[in-house]
Order: structure tokens, then sequence, then C-alpha cells
């Protein structure tokens, strides 16, 4: 099984963005995805830079994959897509269909995010003719649905990609044309400041009880709770899991890392170092639930 680190999901600053990097070169990772998939204004890092540090980490010994935004509005951000997908060395993770025709089109082979909506297997037969080689499912994809999933790829004469399940970090729910962050901060989107940026792991947002309820990140809404699928270990190895992404947070993330590369190797599920996996049970994502 190996481990993966998904696309940084908030806009740091530039030399924390590389510094964060050069670190996770030496982690025990076997995937790096890079690139911006939230909000195209984000410009600390460019198109180029995010390419170099591909070919940096490639150096390093991992499998860097260059990421797409999951909403793509303009026509401006089709041309950095056509960069990205036309750099030639690099797997695309494609978040948007449009960077799902591009791949297909240039014969780039491609994984396909979390926010491109695949249900079924009819639809995941018909990436994988486009394509595909490594499929991440929706956040609330539990385990359940992509069991069903499976079987019937398998029943179908088809073969399943490679499988990549969401283990650890804060889950993307829902993109907007909007931008929260601005919104929240009382500020037009197109002159936001790039407010986003003083809040390295989102802007907490809570309930009128004063209850933790969501992450607001830009355009992006995410869950407030860091889900963990650590203890799950044994229904993965089962369902044929071939990757675990661990999503960038501002904090402990070495440890993190460290935790599910010894869980990976070890017969036993390690104890629980966050909070929430409900969605794996067919739960509410919120909901903690123990591991059966």
């Amino acid at each position: 099984m190996k481990l993966s680190l998904g696309p940084l999901q908030y806009f740091w600053p530039r030399e924390r963005t590389l510094a964060f990097y050069r670190e996770a070169a030496g982690w025990p990772l076997d995937i790096v995805y890079l690139g911006e998939t939230v909000c195209s204004k984000r410009r600390e890092l460019s198109t180029r830079d995010w390419i170099a540090l591909a070919a940096e980490l490639a150096e390093s010994g991992k499998q860097a994959v260059l990421s797409s935004l999951a909403l793509i509005e303009a026509e401006s951000e089709l041309g950095v897509l056509l960069r990205l997908v036309g750099e030639g060395r690099c797997w695309i993770e494609a978040n948007d269909l449009s960077a799902v025709q591009m791949c297909r089109t240039h014969r780039v082979p491609f994984v396909a995010g979390p926010s491109l909506n695949v249900y079924n297997h009819r639809a995941l037969a018909m990436l994988v003719e486009d394509g595909l080689r490594r499929w991440v499912p929706g956040v609330e994809q539990g385990r359940a649905l992509l069991r069903d999933l499976r079987d019937a790829m398998l029943a179908g004469g088809g073969s399943m990609p490679e499988l990549e399940v969401i283990a650890f970090g804060r889950l993307p729910l829902a993109w907007s044309a909007r931008c929260f962050t601005a919104r929240a901060l009382d500020l037009a989107k197109d002159q936001c400041g790039f407010r986003c940026i003083d809040y390295p792991d989102g802007l907490p947002l809570a309930t009128r009880e004063g209850r933790p309820f969501l992450r607001i990140n830009g355009i992006q809404i995410q869950g407030e709770e860091v889900t963990d699928l650590g203890p799950e270990m044994p229904a993965l190895r089962e369902l044929g899991v071939d990757v675990l992404r661990l999503y960038p947070q501002a904090e402990g993330m070495a440890e993190a890392v460290a935790h599910f590369n010894l869980a990976r190797r070890s017969p036993q599920p390690p104890p629980r170092v966050a909070a929430r996996n409900g969605y794996w049970h067919g739960e509410p994502g919120m909901r903690p639930v123990e591991a059966m």
C-alpha cells in the first residue's frame, strides 16, 4: 500500500510552501500531488514553480502528479491546464472534466480526483478508456459503495484502476463561484486582498450555538473535523486500496505521515490520531464510528 501527499488545499506564503515540500522530499511518501486546486488567483507559486517542484520530487524517488483546478471558469485557467498537460513527464490529477478531455486528447495518463463525481462502474470504465490510471473517490463514498462498484467493474470484465482513498485531513466538501472567505470578511471577490493566506488551515465557521462546523477556504468549503482512516486498515486492505491519501495540514504533518507509514506496515490497526471517519461507514462525515 502506497502513501500519497494530496495537493495543498490552502494558500500559504511562497517560502512556507517551498520549505514544506523540501521537508516532504524526505518523508516516506510514494506520491506527491502538486498544484493549485482551489483558486486560480492564488499565485505565490507559478505554474513554472509547480513543474520545477515536480522535477525535484521526482529526483528524490517520488511520483509527482500535477493537480488541476476543481472549478474551471475562465479561458486563462484552461491555458494553465494546457501547460500542465503539456509538461509531458507527469500524470495529471483531473479535478474537472475539462482536464479529462485535455488528457485524453494529448494521451496523458491521469488520476480522477475526488471532485469528478464518479458514482458507478460505467462512468469509471469510460474514464479508464480515456486514460485513467488511478481513481480518488469522493469524500462521501464509503466502504460499501466502493465494494459494490469494484465488484460491478470486475463482473463486467473490466479491470479496476488503482484505488486511492482519502485517509487523513479535512475533507473538501464543496466549491462555488463565490469566494466564501471574501464574503465572510465583507470583501468583494475581485478585491479579496488574498486574505485566505491569513488562514493556513482555513477559516473556522461555527454554528449559532458556537459549535465548530466547517472550514472556509476561499471558494471551497471543508469539514471542520480531520478524518482518520488509520483504524480502518484491515478493511482498506480487504477492499484492495492501493494508495492512502494524506492531505497537507499546517502543523504535525511529518508525524501524520510517520504514523500512516507504520500503520501500512503493521498487521494491527493503529490508534486513532484524529477525530472522524463517519463517511467510510455510510454515516454523517462528522460522526466518529468504531472500526468493524
